[in-house]
């Protein structure tokens, strides 16, 4: 299984993979792109990821004039775009959109990774897929952690989870442990059927995106009492940090993010002038309404912030999920 190098490794890594690798010409990248733009997008339509997949491919496309074409390829938790992705022609007109699941999650939910996140990818620009809501069913007549947590010691309680290793089973299974709680973490295929079992009085709390929840959240079946964040949410303002509820615990304002990828290949020039367009389209009137509509108050953020993130938080990420003993396939 890959580990997360150290900065200092990765920045090694780095420049032995450039030296390594055949080199994209400094003409080539200056011009880019040279020709149509292809697209991976790990995940189907529908979701904040492809929506940021077409957003920003259409800005690109608007911005130089070339054909920029989505592709959807679905599998293996984002694993099957990676791989193409690995796979694609080191000329740098192909790119990937996929969440932090594909390049952390994967690495304890799968045996054997095809691809290396550390080394098989150069990154561009990293987009926020908005803070998940903790959202308590409205029978536990909760509005805190503090008060769910008293509801949870005298009652039997379901806690739904959008997927195995995912945010909402890590947060699921550390409340469990951190106030001794017996909670089930019920498992969904998506958040539909988990927002539908919490509407109905099934599931006592469950955890996930901001859209998805609100309908459950404006019929009154629901309440939010929590979001991880280090500053409320626009959206949910009357709702308390973790951090505010003395949850203080880095798990707890982990980013959910949202990532723009290219080959490792890609020179330092191409990729500063791709993040930087990625920047500048995260401003558009355009995304600005995307991301609003998604209650995400974040824009997009630059190579050297994206790889921040990665470097800092994946280690929470991975320490989080081997600790949920999942079995990989």
């Amino acid at each position: 299984m890959p580990i997360l190098l150290s900065r200092r490794g990765l920045i090694a890594a780095g420049a032995a993979a450039t030296l390594a690798a055949p080199r994209i010409g400094q003409a080539q990248a200056s011009a880019w792109p040279s020709k149509p733009v292809r697209i991976l997008c790990a995940f189907p339509a529908g979701g904040i990821t492809d929506a940021y997949a077409r957003a920003y491919g259409d800005y690109i496309q608007q911005k130089s004039g070339q054909t920029v074409v989505v592709e959807n390829r679905l599998g293996a938790g984002g694993g099957i775009a990676a791989q193409a992705l690995k796979s694609a022609p080191d000329d740098g007109h192909t790119l990937m959109i996929t969440i932090s699941s594909t390049m952390l999650g994967n690495r304890v939910m799968f045996r054997n990774l095809p691809y290396d996140p550390d080394k098989d990818f150069a990154f561009l620009a990293l987009m926020s897929t908005g803070h998940l809501p903790l959202v308590a069913q409205k029978a536990t007549g909760a509005r805190t952690i503090a008060e769910f947590v008293d509801f949870a010691r005298k009652n039997r309680v379901s806690f739904g989870s959008y997927a195995a290793g995912s945010f909402a089973h890590i947060v699921g299974a550390e409340l469990n442990r951190r106030f001794n709680l017996d909670m089930t973490i019920v498992h969904y295929r998506g958040e539909a059927p988990m927002w539908q079992d919490l509407l109905t009085g099934s599931s006592q709390v469950a955890m996930g995106s901001y859209t998805a929840a609100k309908g459950t959240l404006d019929s009154g079946a629901g309440t939010a009492i929590a979001v991880p964040t280090t500053r409320r949410m626009k959206t949910l303002p009357d709702v308390a940090t973790y951090a505010e509820q003395g949850l203080t615990d880095k798990v707890f304002d982990l980013v959910s993010w949202a990532g723009f990828f290219g080959k490792a290949s890609m020179p330092a020039e191409m990729v500063q002038q791709i993040s930087d367009l990625m920047v500048e389209a995260g401003k558009t009137e355009r995304i600005q309404r995307l991301t609003a509509t998604f209650g995400i108050d974040d824009t997009a953020q630059d190579h050297r912030y994206f790889r921040h993130i990665y470097e800092s938080q994946g280690p929470i990420w991975l320490d989080h999920v081997n600790r949920l003993g999942i079995t990989p396939s």
